[in-house]
């Protein structure tokens, strides 16, 4: 499941987006028309723009923008920053790989195998699904 402060990330991104404007786009706008916490969402676009997703522009103008355009951003990159790992359990993290403590073989593990197909699906459809498509 979703934390909120992915879906709301997604759902402050999709907004940015859909300006298809290079001004930047108010925290105050962006929270008022999504229906989000400002305070919550200064946290997420922060965190967005640590990891070079939007930009930010300070004083009269300013505001949050796109790096990319929106067909270069994947719903995979966006909840990987946000979420963390895609995978449901570490073993089979592409990225955030962790043995299992409770499994002493993962190649013998019915879970493993399982979440390996999950996995495999799921970031399928995230890696081929941009910003641009959800808008």
């Amino acid at each position: 499941m979703l934390s909120k402060k992915t879906k709301y990330g997604l759902k402050a991104l999709t907004y940015i987006a859909k300006k298809r404007c290079s001004d930047p786009v108010l925290i105050s706008e962006i929270a008022v028309n999504e229906n989000i916490s400002k305070k919550f969402l200064e946290s997420i676009l922060l965190t967005l723009r640590k990891n070079e997703l939007v930009g930010s522009k300070k004083g009269k103008g300013g505001g949050y923008y796109l790096i990319k355009p929106p067909e270069e951003i994947t719903m995979a990159s966006i909840i990987r920053v946000l979420e963390g790992p895609i995978a449901m359990v570490p073993c089979v993290s592409l990225n955030f790989y962790k043995h299992c403590d409770d499994c002493p073989d993962e190649d013998a593990c019915a879970v493993h195998e399982l979440m390996v197909e999950v996995r495999d699906s799921t970031l399928k459809v995230l890696e081929n699904k941009t910003l641009a498509d959800c808008m």
